[in-house]
């Protein structure tokens, strides 16, 4: 921690010692105490906003009497409390015996000081009281608390230090003596991890745990140092400051290594003796007063950052961050309370949400809740390390949502614990709902639910209270949103297939509510769901009741749903427009109130409503649950508003007894018995009112209140069972009352309990009740001995028809007939059977039939069968078997029926038989009775067409058989049962009616399916036929399909567009016209709309420029024009270039030359014109609009002169138009290779060389050349002064028989080799020309020529071989002395062997080996010779080394050396690699220092001096290039100089140049060069195979410096895989057509590489890093013409600085040579 003075708050004074400092615990207020007693209050910015005296114990002693020792603020910040000397602590009034020294206040209304007599007390600000907490007997000097506030430690005079806890918090650290410091301990801090003691002997001691010391800091031998006087602790624990004279001491604790730090000291002079010291508890601000009574504040941190300009962190120490709000200025304090470091924080949710880490723990908090920080109330949970990889979801403003490796973790805001985990792999907050206590419940005092997927098709509820599964849901679609309701109890889902369901956790039942769902929302602060199904708008205001629903209908989509003021409206957009509809307000507030159980709200609002009908049933629901939740005076209001007026003063007389009982008892009058009772009592449930009364004793009440209810049973009931001594009286009273309300049966009941039977029964006849008097009598027998009684009874019961009970009266006295009779009439047949059979046999039949008649009138069938085959009545028993469907037991009774006339039953049985598809049994039966056409029917009805048809064949012919079926068929159809009528007419093979019949009804579905299955052929023109008539009735969707189905999808389109259907017309062409119709479709859908529209319309497919391009490329320019103008201007050119070709083509060659002017392409107006023949006017256009293409215009001219054969004046018009080697074309096209030589010399040279081979191979062709031939044109060529060419043909010379012409022509060709060639060359033909001159013996010929190029060997051999030993000798003494013994040698061995001595050569490297060790000239002589050998070897490289070593003299004969080692050199292939650098600074160097001999020589200046000035630079290009490709941030720098060394093809392999051009610029992305250059290597690959480049295309080239005419090379740089590889590459671009084919250009308007400016002519100076034009931040060098581009230039020298690149230093070395210096920042060499 560093310490940054902030201001002074308090000036110093004069013995104005400050005796104590307190920041408020919530970082607003300040507190200074000076030694005038008064207490000075400041704001957290450090000014002073009130101040205050402090008054003394009592007045009389006045205010001198007494000196505040401490001071400390309230943990709530509202109070302080001031420890005075005079026994007082001024918060509440205090009595002491003993001036306080030291206070703190820890915790809420405790106070804590310490006495001058050594005790420590507690004082309680609640009741006034105090008490010793420990008693040491020495001055308390120090008091502190510990970081929690939980624990104290107090410092006494004896240098004792005593620790004390209120709650150890699991630390198990001990209390009492903790240990003895040297000296009194002023000075003492408790940190996180120790205690730290400072005091008067200048040493600063940290003590551990439990009193050992861990650390000394001593500073007693430090002169300026004095005593310790106070100390400070941070709110974190994590740094302590000691105050002393004129310094602060800073102590921080390092973690990781346990120990504490000490920062630099803050020193402050004149700041004199520091008495006080105060941290801000935020940590961001410490305060220190001093003896003078002055205050300084000082800043706290470890730095400070700015995140994303919006917020300013403060690190106050390693585990606090304040975090401020710039634009508003509030703060937030982070802090770690386990003091871990906090080693990252974020700022997400826009802008909201505070994330920090720590290396163990999270922090999480909610910045627009600030007052949780300053209470240290966020959430800080434990998060071991994940790798940073978490993803934060802060939807919910409660809880924040947790993703890491499939984990999801809940963090409640606030909780120091993570609420929940789960796993789940679907992270979308549609799919996860999280619900913490948004609604009070009734019984649920927290409420945490959680809802998320397991998989994509199953939802689990978990209960993050008590972590149980609530419930899982698995469904059979997938999911794609879901929600709980406030409360948790209820769950909304919806699947893919907008299914909308309900799912009930408590009950665990699923509900399906809605199909086609669009938008869904629970109503916020309730229980009711908004919903949409297409056009509806659905309402649940009970979502209870699933099925009661409300509907609006809709126009337009839900998009919101707000709920303010009272008010809940729907947002719906109705197409531009949005429109609100608002919910019933009632429904939803009173369902939430009484959800919520919060009956009183929802009394409230039924006050406001009206009554109406649904006013009176949520006035009776309340009434209901306000009375089961015991709330009276609701429940009295709710039967007032009913005019309930009985239940009204009932409730009120039960309200007044609880108020009357809680007034007496004070307790709560709700349980007193008499008002559960009544409670009971209103509910009729009288059994509870009862044992509420017995539970009591309250007999008689409980019996009161059963003779009040008239519920005589249960009171007498509760008598007996208690005894009650008016239990008789109770009965008398029971009896009277019932006679008095005429209740004469219960009155008998009571006779007859009490054995009373005749009275009984005399009371049950009164009553009307003849069968219970019936029952009585038959039970009892001394009644039915009572004759009178029994003929009462009897009459009685026959009066009122109760013939069964008669009978068994009457059989039970035994009188049977009267008993039979009575069970007849009472159709008691059994009982009559049974009766019968004992005593009248004879009845039995007639009971039997009369019984089966009774249950078939009853409808009883099946129980009437057996009694009609009893009484023998077949026919009846087989009606009532039909009858009962016993078809079975018809049958068998129909089997055994031998009459004809029970055939009608068998129809009836046979159609039940089909119904049930028995059809062989039905079959039977209809056979049976007769009805073969039914059992047809039945077959042709069940598709059964196989078996009807053999049924009817068997029966029919087939003319009948068809006929029916046709009939029936047709039938079928006028019924409209078209399935049954096909069927049928199939099965009589007569599918065409079957189409007809579906044609005329409009089927057209069947009717496609018949004509595919029986007139496939057909098929297509059926869907096409049928579309047609679909589309004339507007049926446009059917039609469509038959279209398609007809494979005539472009007719669907022209359908709908002649409709003006074009979604539908594009719809179409995009999902069966492939990419082309749905452009074009779109394109007219456009052309339809026209102006803006048809712009929105394209941007929208994204075809804008590709409808531009389709109406310009079809003559649609008007529209063309009409989309550009407003959307896409920069096409317009292109347009008016299409207009004009259109108009060309169409002749109209004026409208056409405007359009193309407009369209920026004079050059094509020009064109126009030429192909026209229109010269003036070509020419015209050409002056005013294009200079450029005057020499087309010219060419064009020529052109047609020599097709007119009028050649001079074609000559004339090519060489104005700068167009020589047109010309020479067009002269050898005609074979007038005279003037094409003419013109070659005379403008081309270059080119002459290559004309004259092209003639000589034209004229071998011919067959024309012999030896005269070869002379003359030799003699041409030498005229010419072609005299290389003149050479060969002389050499070419070869006829023995003319030796003499011969002779002549080698001489010549030797003497013209001699003075006209180079040296090699010369060197060359005098070497062929020698040997055959000595055939010929033309010695001495021979000799002279090898003398003229110094050959004197070769020389001295000829006359050694013509034995002309004079003359051998004169030469070997005169030219080369060395040769003496040579020819000595020779001579001697001639005249041994007197013979002819052959010539001996010595070979060049023999020579090379003897001539280094001559002077300068020879030696160079023989460089030479041996380079050519080298190069003749095809070793450049090793000729280059050579003169590398040995220089290079600017010998002209060495010049030709020169050239061939460079173009050898540069022709090599695969060395544009790094690695190649050294070769090509090598070839740099070899040409430098040729260049400058060439410049102190007489050579300077000249033509070869220019051309190798030239090859030094394009070297020099070459060896840069190699040193930027080693270094990645130079290969920009690469790529330019590729691209500059194209301007030198004229002396490079140009395919070669090109292709390395292109490819470092697709290395570097400049993909629209690479596209030019690679596109120009192939087509010079091309001009290569061919053997010339007159077809090459150089349009892309104009106005650049890259020239136009390039030698051809030779042979090809490139390997046909990488030439095939570029192809490959530029079709693929140029189809793609993600590249424009123009070269970039500069603020000259030119092409960026150019050194030519194309509009100016000024040259630029080029780059000597690139080569590129310099054109501003130019840096000059001392040699006059050197430049480079400042950026350039620092890019390379940093780079070189950076990478140490041995190359790049050798570049710079190199160009400070070349340069005459470096700039001023240059680089230095080492």
């Amino acid at each position: 921690m560093h310490l940054k003075y902030v201001k002074t708050l308090l000036p110093p004074q004069a013995l104005a010692r400050v005796t104590c400092l307190a920041w408020a615990p919530n970082n607003s207020k300040f507190a200074v105490c000076t030694i005038d007693r008064v207490v000075l209050l400041y704001d957290e910015q450090g000014e002073r906003r009130d101040k205050f005296s402090t008054k003394p114990i009592d007045p009389k002693y006045g205010k001198q009497s007494y000196a505040v020792k401490d001071m400390v603020f309230s943990p709530d910040s509202t109070k302080i409390a001031i420890g005075q000397s005079d026994n007082i602590i001024f918060v509440y009034r205090i009595g002491e015996n003993c001036a306080v020294m030291r206070l703190l206040w820890p915790a809420e209304n405790t106070i804590v000081f310490g006495l001058v007599e050594g005790k420590v007390r507690l004082a309680n600000t609640q009741t006034n009281r105090s008490s010793t907490i420990y008693d040491t007997e020495s001055l308390v000097v120090s008091l502190t608390s510990n970081v929690s506030g939980k624990g104290i430690l107090s410092g006494h005079a004896d240098g004792t230090v005593v620790r004390y806890f209120f709650d150890d918090e699991g630390s198990g650290e001990s209390q009492g003596k903790l240990l003895v410091h040297p000296c009194p301990p002023y000075a003492l801090a408790w940190g996180a991890n120790s205690i730290i003691v400072g005091g008067c002997d200048k040493k600063i001691v940290a003590y551990g745990r439990e009193g050992q010391v861990l650390q000394t800091f001593d500073y007693s031998r430090d002169r300026t140092e004095k005593e310790f006087m106070v100390a400070a602790t941070s709110p974190t624990g994590q740094s302590v400051v000691f105050g002393s004279y004129d310094r602060l001491r800073v102590f921080n604790w390092a973690p990781r290594r346990g120990v504490w730090d000490e920062a630099k000291p803050k020193e402050i002079p004149y700041l004199y003796t520091i008495t006080a010291l105060a941290w801000k508890k935020d940590g961001s601000c410490l305060c220190a007063g001093t003896v003078c009574g002055g205050v300084e504040q000082f800043d706290c941190c470890l730095r400070k950052n700015i995140y994303r300009n919006k917020f300013e962190m403060t690190y106050v120490d390693l585990s606090q961050v304040i975090v401020k709000n710039l634009s508003t200025g509030t703060r937030a304090a982070l802090k770690s309370h386990c003091g871990y470091e906090i080693e990252e924080v974020k700022i997400m949710g826009k802008d909201r949400y505070l994330v920090a880490h720590t290396s163990d723990t999270l922090l999480l908090g909610d910045l627009l809740t600030n007052k949780l920080f300053s209470l240290g109330l966020l959430a800080h949970v434990p998060w071991p390390g994940s790798g940073g990889n978490e993803k934060f979801f802060f939807e919910n403003e409660t809880v924040c949502m947790i993703f890491n490796a499939g984990e999801l973790s809940l963090v409640e805001y606030a909780n120091n614990e993570i609420l929940g985990s789960v796993r789940t792999e679907f992270m979308n907050p549609h799919l996860i709902s999280v619900r913490l206590n948004e609604r009070k419940q009734r019984g649920a005092e927290d409420n945490k639910k959680l809802a998320y997927l397991i998989d994509i098709k199953t939802i689990a509820i978990v209960d993050l209270v008590g972590g149980r599964n609530l419930g899982t849901i698995s469904h059979d679609s997938k999911i794609d949103w879901l929600e709980l309701n406030e409360t948790g109890r209820k769950l909304l889902f919806r699947d893919k297939k907008m299914r909308l369901h309900l799912y009930d956790i408590e009950s665990s039942v699923r509900t399906a509510l809605l199909s086609f769902c669009s938008y869904v929302q629970w109503v916020p602060g309730s229980d009711v769901v908004v919903a949409q199904n297409r056009g509806n708008l659905c309402i649940w205001y009970s979502i209870d009741s699933p099925d009661t629903i409300t509907m609006f209908p809709l126009k337009g989509d839900v998009v919101d749903l707000e709920r303010a003021n009272g008010k809940t409206d729907v947002i719906v957009t109705e197409g531009i427009s949005t429109v609100t509809y608002t919910l019933d307000e009632g429904l939803i507030e009173f369902g939430t109130a009484v959800d919520d159980g919060d009956y009183l709200r929802a009394m409230d609002f039924l006050e406001t409503l009206e009554m109406s009908p649904e006013t009176e049933a949520m006035w009776r629901t309340l009434s209901k649950l306000s009375l089961e939740a015991h709330q009276l005076h609701i429940a009295e209001r709710c039967f007032a508003a009913l005019c309930d007026v009985c239940t009204v003063r009932y409730l009120s007389q039960t309200s007044d007894i609880a108020d009357r009982v809680s007034k007496e008892t004070g307790e709560d009058g709700m349980n007193f018995y008499q008002v559960r009772a009544r409670l009971a009592i209103l509910d009729k449930n009288f059994k509870l009112a009862e044992m509420y009364y017995m539970e009591q004793n309250a007999v008689d009440e409980a019996i009161e209140m059963y003779q009040g209810l008239h519920m005589w049973d249960e009171c007498i009931a509760v008598a007996e069972a208690k005894g009650h001594p008016e239990l008789d009286s109770l009965r008398r009273s029971y009896h009277r009352w019932l006679m008095e309300t005429g209740q004469d049966e219960k009155a008998g009941e009571v006779r007859e309990a009490e054995g009373d039977f005749q009275g009984a029964i005399n009371l049950y006849l009164k009553a009307g009740l003849p069968a219970k008097a019936a029952r009585l009598a038959i039970s009892r027998p001394e009644v039915t001995n009572n004759s009178d009684s029994v003929s009462r009874i009897a009459a009685a019961l026959i009066k009122g028809e109760f013939y069964e009970r008669a009978g068994d009266l009457y059989e039970k006295i035994r009188n049977n007939q009267r008993a039979l009779e009575c069970y007849r009439k009472g159709n008691a047949f059994r009982k009559a059977v049974e009766l019968a059979r004992i005593a009248f046999p004879a009845d039995v039949v007639k009971l039997e039939e009369a019984w089966g008649d009774y249950l078939v009138q009853q409808k009883q069938m099946d129980a009437a069968i057996n009694h009609f085959i009893e009484a023998g009545c077949s026919i009846k028993a087989i009606e009532a078997a039909v009858g009962a469907r016993q078809w079975k037991k018809a049958v068998h009774i129909l089997e055994l029926q031998e009459d004809s006339s029970v055939g009608k039953y068998y129809l009836k049985i046979a159609q039940y038989y089909a119904s049930i598809q028995d059809y062989e049994a039905a079959e039977q039966l209809f056979v049976k009775g007769g009805h073969i056409k039914d059992a047809i029917d039945m077959y042709t009805g069940a598709g059964r067409w196989e078996e009807a048809h053999k049924l009817a064949v068997k029966c029919m012919t087939e003319e009948e058989v068809s006929d029916l079926y046709i009939s029936r068929a047709q039938e079928l159809e006028r019924d409209g049962k078209f399935k049954e009528a096909e069927r049928l007419y199939i099965t009589v093979e007569k599918p065409d009616l079957a189409i007809t019949m579906y044609k005329k009804n409009r089927m057209f579905e069947d009717f496609i399916r018949l004509v595919a299955k029986h007139h496939p052929d057909l098929l297509a023109e059926s869907h096409l036929h049928l579309a047609k008539e679909l589309e004339a009735e507007s049926r446009f969707p059917e039609a469509e399909y038959h279209y398609m189905e007809a494979g005539e999808w472009k007719a669907a389109v022209h359908m709908f567009r002649v409709t003006d259907m074009w979604e539908d017309a594009y719809r179409v062409a995009k999902s069966h016209g492939g990419a082309g119709a749905q452009k074009q479709v779109a394109y007219l859908w456009a052309r339809s709309l026209g102006g803006e529209a048809a712009v929105k319309l394209l941007n929208k497919f994204g075809l804008l420029e590709y409808a531009i391009d389709f109406a310009s490329d079809h003559c649609s320019f008007d529209f063309a024009f009409e989309l550009a103008r407003l959307s896409c201007k920069q096409k317009i050119p292109e347009i008016h270039l299409k207009n004009a070709m259109y108009l060309e083509d169409e002749g109209k060659i004026a409208e056409a030359e405007v359009e193309f002017i407009k369209a920026g392409k004079p050059k094509e107006a020009v064109l126009m014109y030429v192909h026209n023949q229109d010269w003036t006017s070509a020419q015209r256009v050409a002056e005013s609009h294009d200079p450029d293409s005057v020499c087309d215009v010219l060419v064009g001219q020529a052109k047609f002169c020599f097709e007119q054969k009028d050649f001079q004046k074609a000559e004339a018009f090519l060489l104005r138009a700068q167009r020589p080697e047109l010309a020479v074309k067009y002269y050898k096209d005609v074979e007038m290779w005279s003037d094409a030589m003419r013109i070659c010399k005379e403008y081309i040279p270059n080119k002459l060389s290559i004309l004259q081979e092209e003639y000589e191979k034209e004229a071998t062709k011919k067959g024309n050349r012999g030896v005269e031939g070869l002379v003359d044109q030799a003699r041409e060529w030498e005229q010419s002064g072609e005299y290389s060419r003149a050479v060969e043909c002389y050499l070419k010379v070869k006829d023995i028989a003319n030796i003499a012409l011969m002779e002549k022509c080698w001489m010549k060709a030797g003497e013209i080799a001699i003075k006209f060639l180079s040296g090699e060359r010369a060197v060359e033909v005098v070497q062929t020309v020698g040997p055959r001159l000595t055939q010929l013996r033309k010695y001495n010929v021979a000799a002279e020529l090898y003398m003229n190029l110094d050959l004197y060997k070769e020389a001295i051999d000829v006359f050694i071989e013509g034995e002309e030993w004079n003359k051998a000798k004169r030469v070997a003494k005169e030219m080369v002395p060395r040769y003496e013994d040579y020819v000595d040698q020779k001579y001697k061995e001639h005249l041994k062997s007197q013979g002819k001595v052959d010539s001996v050569s010595v070979s060049p490297a023999a020579a090379w080996y003897v001539c280094v060790w001559q002077n300068f000239k020879v030696l160079h002589k023989y460089v030479a010779l041996y380079a050519t050998h080298l190069i003749k070897e095809g070793d450049p490289l090793k000729a280059l080394q050579l003169y590398a070593q040995h220089g290079a003299p600017a010998n002209p004969q060495n010049f030709n050396i020169y050239r061939r080692l460079f173009q050898d050199v540069v022709n090599l292939p695969g060395t544009d690699g790094p690695g190649s650098y050294l070769m090509w600074a090598d070839l740099r160097n070899v040409l430098l220092l040729l260049c400058g001999n060439l410049s102190k020589s007489a050579e300077a200046n000249s033509p070869a001096h220019e051309e190798f000035e030239q090859m030094l630079l394009i070297s020099h290009y070459y060896a840069t290039r190699s040193a930027a490709k080693g270094i990645d941030q130079l290969l920009s720098v690469a790529t330019k100089l590729s691209v500059s060394l194209l301007r030198h093809t004229e002396l490079l392999p140009a395919d070669k140049a090109f292709y390395e051009a292109g490819m470092d610029c697709k290395a570097t992305g400049r993909e629209n060069m690479a596209f030019i250059f690679l596109n120009h290597f192939l087509d010079l690959s091309d001009g290569i195979d061919e053997g010339n480049l007159n077809a090459l295309d150089r349009s892309d080239f104009q106005d650049t410096d890259i020239p136009f005419e390039v030698p051809v090379p030779t042979k090809l740089h490139v390997t046909a895989a990488q030439r095939e590889e570029i192809r490959d590459w530029v079709l693929t671009v140029s189809m793609d057509q993600r590249v424009e084919q123009v070269l970039p250009r500069d603020e000259r308007n030119s092409y960026e590489a150019s050194l030519l400016a194309a509009s100016t002519g000024i040259r630029s100076l080029p780059c000597i890093l690139t080569g590129y034009p310099v054109l501003k931040n130019k840096m000059e060098f001392q040699t006059p013409g050197k430049a480079a581009n400042k950026d350039d230039w620092n890019k390379f020298l940093m780079a070189t600085k950076t990478t140490h690149s041995p190359e790049c230093q050798d570049v710079l070395k190199f160009v400070s040579q070349w340069c005459g210096g470096l700039p001023a920042s240059g680089f230095s060499f080492h």
